[in-house]
């Protein structure tokens, strides 16, 4: 698996990370815990050195899932962990610098470590400057808890304030030919800080590998049956995204989730997409997407195509969004 720095943090991870939400919340079925510890063994075998997770996942239970399968080869991965929700009240979220302190230290019990690799604040919160937040992961750092500091979906204000505090590593925002919001003010922001990206759901919740489609049915407590996008109108009306990652494919001999992953690391030399999944050979295909090359032409064939596609549905619910807020590049 080829490496990429994250920014000039000095942080090297896989080119392609695991999101490993899905292995214990909001995608259900959930899947057997056993299975998914075989499944992350196998990532590390595989030349995975990135899992993401976070607290509120689960809740809690993820993490420790995470624990107990990279114990075994703690000094080989990179393992990435958020604060920043108040979990008993969510979405509500709480970046209180005690409260980040009280999460760092259940979050290192759960994860059976030492050090937490990267420390993200899941949501900006209104109510605490950034610059607290900041330096509460700057002390946490030199207290040897906490080796780098991450943003999740934060403007390019807050990036900054924050960086000026303690240097951010790494930006996690939804990125993917969907959800394009980080172009622009933020990939801009990133690029002059010298700050990577970590794409979460960059294969737009599974619908951009063109395996879903209007008919497909979502379970009630599926996390994808809330998001106005996955209505079946919606999915509907965006197939056309979906038809020109099979189209790329088809000319490539790939496949279209391999096409949709390739072409978000080929925008930055230091973004790092992170796809979930909970099954071995999905596993092995996203991977794959490290080695498809897509030139300049396939490059902009595929921006042209997207700008002409107008993507019907929001990310989030009116009401989780209020709550958390909105980035915008």
């Amino acid at each position: 698996m080829k490496k990429r720095a994250l920014g000039r943090s000095g942080l090297e991870v896989s080119a392609i990370g695991l999101g490993c939400m899905g292995m214990s919340h909001a995608y259900f079925p959930l899947p057997d815990r056993n299975a998914m510890i075989g499944l992350l063994r196998a990532a590390v075998e595989r030349g995975v050195t990135f899992f993401d997770t976070a607290e509120v996942y689960g809740p809690y239970t993820n993490e420790d899932l995470l624990g107990e399968a990279l114990a075994p080869v703690r000094e080989r991965v990179v393992i990435a962990t958020k604060f920043g929700f108040d979990v008993a009240n969510f979405p509500s979220v709480d970046s209180r610098p005690e409260h980040i302190r009280a999460v760092c230290d259940a979050s290192l019990k759960r994860l059976r470590t030492g050090v937490i690799d990267l420390f993200y604040q899941h949501r900006p919160d209104p109510k605490v400057p950034i610059e607290d937040v900041a330096g509460t992961v700057r002390d946490l750092i030199a207290e040897g808890k906490v080796r780098h500091f991450g943003l999740s979906e934060a403007p390019p204000d807050t990036i900054r304030r924050a960086h000026a505090v303690q240097p951010v590593a790494a930006l996690q925002s939804e990125y993917s030919l969907w959800t394009r919001d980080v172009e622009g003010g933020i990939l801009g922001t990133l690029e002059e800080l010298g700050i990577g990206l970590v794409p979460f759901s960059p294969l737009g919740r599974g619908y951009l590998t063109g395996r879903m489609d209007e008919s497909t049915p979502l379970a009630a407590n599926d996390f994808r049956s809330t998001l106005p996008r996955f209505t079946a109108e919606a999915r509907e009306a965006n197939k056309a995204l979906v038809e020109l990652l099979q189209a790329t494919a088809t000319r490539k001999g790939t496949t279209a989730a391999q096409i949709a992953l390739a072409w978000l690391m080929a925008q930055r030399p230091w973004i790092v997409p992170i796809p979930g999944t909970t099954k071995l050979g999905r596993l092995e295909e996203n991977l794959a997407a490290a080695e498809v090359v897509l030139d300049a032409e396939d490059l902009a064939g595929i921006r042209a195509a997207a700008e002409q596609i107008q993507v019907v549905g929001g990310r989030y619910s009116e009401a989780f969004q209020k709550t958390v807020g909105q980035t915008r590049g």
